[in-house]
């Protein structure tokens, strides 16, 4: 009832904001960008490429030709791709057999994405309409929907539960300025969280409201943040080329900054200068459609600057023109993906979301390069993150008017300077180790510790695989018991497949098929020469699973007699 009430309300919002996303999608180039896949069109380049098969016409290849188990994680902007990069990295690793591909939200998350990814990985995540959505299950078939964070959606969540599908939320968290909403909005998440499969929460903190909002106790753990093992995977291109220009200069890096932050930055800079010529600022905007708003302020404030856009590639052909940083000089990095790297140049650091009221933003970036680091006093959204670091002494914050002063002293005095930035490293260091144990839960999660069933009981793989695509579309238990009976599986086949694709348990597999009205008409006949299999298989099944073989088995339990009482 609530799911209808909420796709009422979607639906009505959608009417009404017609009008405006129409005129949004007419003249940003943002909106439009991706518009069919979050609608539900899903690109064909997610799926093997054994789909070619079908032919130009199709815009989607179906299920049946992806060609390994898939994990389907989804990290809504650049924060969470960078989270979850080593995450991809090391569930490859564990689970070689398994397909990962990553869904975003925002434009920026995914072009970093797709540089740290195979093109084939990475699409948009579909807009929580129950169309869109049950596009991408259905062609996906995931084994396992991760989440980054808090990125509940009730029509992706429903629609995992409905087809059985678990799901797990990596470096959870519900923020002190998200916190009231979720809280008022209790009684509409519970019954969502309460069917969540894992939840590995950044903090104690997180793990507590998401138990207060309807997460089991028995399926939350603290697990740590993510972004803790975040390390530039290398220097950029950006990074290079300005060590290489800037002999005897020091860096400023002020990073994702926000509208009212460059202004206040560029109008302190003559002062800044002025306590040390030798400055350098790189300015980096935290969205690139500013990129061109901020170029126009700089080119009104008459300070020396220049756009990181404008250097000719490495890879470019034509040889790459090296003129030196000038003393004074701000340099716009209107680029994406080089900040993290740019910070190791920096004396200090500004992170940027935190003058103005927008929960400020990541400080452990320069801070994995013992950079001093300069935050507003507006970091809701890293609140955890910039406690950690200022009970450490390794992280200053700073009021709007005191944000020159605060620089200044930094700059000025080196020595404090490096021993708060090698605080924060350290700090930065003790806290890893959570990809690991995120690592750890996923592969249990998915993985059964039992041996695979086809270790001891064979079953015919169609039929295996036709029930779990059936299971994947949404059919219902009795439909699929009936086909698994019209395809020549008994009870112990039915049982055992229910196991396989719904992960429940022997006993209650057992139970569902007996009570089932697919084998309502054969209990009399079948009991007792079901129970007298059943035990075989059980024995069976103490023994290590070395000593158990398809060849040694199978003709204990598929003999010609029992075939001949098997016939209805």
């Amino acid at each position: 009832m609530i799911l209808f009430f909420y796709n009422f309300a979607l639906f009505v919002a959608l009417i009404g904001g017609a009008p405006w996303w129409l005129w949004r999608m007419a003249t940003t180039h943002k909106y439009r960008e991706g518009l069919l896949e979050r609608l539900g069109r899903v690109p064909r380049r997610l799926v093997s490429d054994a789909a070619s098969a079908l032919g130009s016409g199709s815009s989607i290849a179906p299920a049946t030709f992806i060609d390994r188990p898939l994990i389907w994680i989804h990290a809504v902007s650049v924060g969470e791709v960078l989270a979850v990069t080593g995450l991809v990295k090391a569930l490859e690793s564990a689970l070689p057999g398994y397909s990962i591909v990553i869904s975003t939200t925002t434009r920026t998350g995914q072009a970093l994405a797709r540089e740290r990814f195979a093109s084939n990985q990475v699409f948009y995540c579909p807009l929580d309409l129950p169309w869109a959505v049950n596009a991408y299950l259905n062609a996906l078939q995931p084994r396992l929907l991760i989440l980054a964070e808090t990125e509940f959606w009730p029509n992706l969540l429903h629609g995992c539960f409905r087809r059985e599908i678990p799901v797990a939320v990596v470096n959870a968290r519900i923020s002190n300025r998200s916190w009231p909403r979720y809280r008022r909005l209790r009684f509409f998440w519970r019954p969502l969280l309460s069917r969540l499969s894992r939840v590995l929460a950044q903090s104690q903190t997180d793990a507590d409201r998401l138990l207060e909002l309807g997460c089991l106790s028995d399926d939350i753990s603290v697990a740590g943040n993510l972004k803790f093992d975040v390390r530039a995977a290398q220097e950029s291109e950006a990074t290079r080329y300005l060590r290489s220009i800037s002999a005897g200069l020091r860096f400023i890096v002020a990073g994702s900054t926000l509208e009212g932050e460059e202004s206040e930055l560029v109008e302190s800079w003559p002062r800044l200068v002025a306590e040390d010529p030798q400055l350098i600022l790189v300015l980096a905007p935290r969205h690139p459609e500013r990129f061109d708003s901020v170029a126009n302020l700089l080119q009104k404030s008459g300070v020396l600057w220049s756009q990181r856009s404008s250097w000719l590639s490495e890879a470019s052909a034509a040889p790459l023109a090296r003129r030196a940083l000038r003393p004074g000089e701000i340099v716009l990095l209107d680029t994406i993906g080089e900040l993290a790297s740019v910070y190791s140049l920096a004396s200090v650091a500004f992170v940027g979301g935190s003058l103005v009221h927008a929960g400020g933003h990541n400080p452990l970036e320069p801070a994995q390069f013992a950079v001093p680091i300069v935050m507003g006093p507006h970091y809701a959204n890293f609140a955890a993150i910039v406690d950690s670091l200022r009970s450490h002494d390794a992280l200053r914050i700073s009021a709007k008017d005191d944000l020159a002063s605060t620089l200044i002293e930094l700059l000025g005095n080196r020595t404090a300077a490096k021993a708060i930035g090698m605080r924060a490293k350290e700090v930065f260091d003790s806290e890893a180790g959570a990809t690991d144990r995120c690592v750890k839960a996923l592969v249990d999660l998915i993985q059964p510790v039992s041996p695979p069933i086809s270790a001891t009981m064979p079953i015919d793989p169609a039929i295996l695989e036709e029930a779990q695509r059936l299971k994947h579309n949404g059919a219902g238990q009795e439909a699929i018991l009936r086909f698994i009976r019209d395809k020549g599986g008994d009870k112990i086949d039915s049982s055992l497949i229910l196991q396989s694709i719904c992960g429940v348990s022997h006993a209650q597999a057992n139970r569902e098929v007996h009570d089932s009205e697919v084998w309502r008409d054969r209990k009399s006949v079948d009991d007792s020469f079901h129970k007298r299999r059943w035990n075989e298989f059980e024995e069976a099944s103490k023994l290590p699973q070395s000593e158990i073989t398809v060849t040694d088995f199978e003709p204990e339990i598929r003999s010609p007699r029992d075939d001949e009482e098997r016939k209805p």
